[in-house]
């Protein structure tokens, strides 16, 4: 097939995020967290290289080795017998970049679904599972975009329904690296020594009150030890009548829910910076 493929990369924040112990030998940590998709999203279109090379071009261009080309470059080495072409991949960028949203790790979920539309031998989906697990924790749950309890090191995923959710995000001018804000954690002595996702499933049948109550997030002490100022921006949202506040994944967006629109629309029109989305598919 060598005709374009469009796809569209959902930015999630972290509705309850617990952070657990190291898990060996990948060094990432061990989490259970409930993932909302947004409707908020990144336009990502996948098509044929003319240059003999893989292209990942962003709009507006963000620094660094984009993680889009990492997930063509490794998805190539995984699963040579593919033979996938080189390909351009062009994002359309409407998540904030280093955010805590998965934007990234969106975008190069998007790229691996596209790619077996272009491969000309079989894609294992094995090859392809191991791929987006080595890209990021983040990546597995944005294979196939969806509200879900997310455990492991972020490659067990569970799609879970959700209540309404209207929120407001206020993303911060610079982002933070998710790696700063673990050593962070670290430091601060905030990882738990276990963690469990089942505890998490009774929230699928929730009211927004009932879920906002739960709503915790174990890196916000890390991040707001790093950007103080945040906390200013999770009291104001509670202050606009947010059913819950905080720092979403390794942040440093902070975000409100809220139980309905226009409560939600006079928050995000009070703040300047603010952007107004809701859980997609709610």
């Amino acid at each position: 097939m060598s005709a374009a493929i469009s796809e569209t990369a959902p930015a999630k924040v972290n509705l309850v995020l617990h952070v657990g112990p190291v898990v060996p030998p990948g060094g990432l940590h061990e989490i259970a967290s409930l993932f909302a998709s947004l409707e908020l999203v990144d336009t990502v279109r996948i098509g044929l290289s003319d240059t003999g090379a893989d292209e990942v071009h962003c709009s507006p261009p963000i620094p660094g080795l984009n993680l889009a080309a990492r997930a063509l470059r490794d998805l190539r080495d995984a699963a040579p017998e593919a033979l996938i072409p080189h390909l351009r991949v062009d994002i359309e960028k409407r998540i904030p970049v280093a955010a805590g949203l998965a934007g990234g790790s969106a975008d190069a979920a998007a790229v691996l679904r596209a790619a077996h539309s272009f491969a000309k031998g079989p894609l294992d989906q094995g090859a392809l599972g191991r791929v987006a697990r080595d890209l990021g924790s983040d990546v597995p749950s944005q294979m196939r975009p969806a509200n879900a309890i997310v455990g492991g090191t972020g490659e067990l995923v569970e799609p879970i329904a959700l209540p309404a959710l209207e929120l407001v995000l206020v993303p911060d001018r610079d982002g933070l690296l998710a790696g700063e804000v673990f050593t962070e954690a670290e430091r601060l002595g905030l990882p738990r020594r276990r963690v469990d996702t089942g505890a998490l499933r009774s929230l699928g049948g929730a009211g927004v009150d009932v879920l906002g109550g739960r709503c915790e997030n174990d890196l916000e002490a890390a991040v707001l030890s790093l950007r103080p100022a945040l906390a200013e921006r999770i009291e104001r949202l509670r202050s606009l009548g947010a059913a819950a506040a905080l720092v979403s994944g390794s942040g440093p967006t902070v975000f409100g829910v809220f139980a309905n629109s226009a409560a939600a629309d006079r928050a995000a029109q009070t703040i300047p910076e603010a952007i107004r989305t809701r859980a997609a598919g709610s």
